[in-house]
């Protein structure tokens, strides 16, 4: 009878630390995907310069929109400076033809040659190609 009433108990504490594990698990999967759920977090902050034009990498930026205003970028002969984010935007092509057409056109011009400037985004320091 003893017998019988300790494994009853160690039944009854085994259920209940199993019970607790479920419970608590739940919980902790629950918690993990509502903080999956939320939106991302805001984009990174770029420092701007002295005429309030945002710069640096783009190596953070979650979309193009994201990047800064200035990018980060490495010129002819090693010259580091920067390009403007609007100078990379180029309008797509939206049928296959306009694609045929605007990869020759491309590849008649060569690459295209963009200012790189300094951080103040005025002064012109070399030029950085683009394919």
């Amino acid at each position: 009878m003893k017998n019988l009433s300790v494994r009853v108990r160690r039944i009854i504490i085994v259920g209940g630390v199993l019970a607790l594990g479920v419970i608590f698990g739940t919980f902790a999967i629950n918690t993990t995907s509502a903080k999956t759920n939320q939106k991302p977090t805001p984009v990174t902050i770029y420092p701007k310069n002295e005429n309030g034009e945002t710069y640096g990498s783009a190596l953070y930026a979650r979309t193009v929109e994201d990047r800064p205003e200035l990018i980060e970028a490495t010129g002819e002969g090693g010259v580091r400076g920067y390009i403007r984010k609007k100078d990379l935007e180029v309008e797509l092509p939206k049928t296959p033809e306009e694609a045929l057409a605007f990869n020759k056109k491309r590849q008649a011009e060569g690459p295209r040659q963009i200012p790189l400037y300094d951080v103040d985004g005025k002064t012109v320091i070399g030029v950085f190609k683009s394919s």
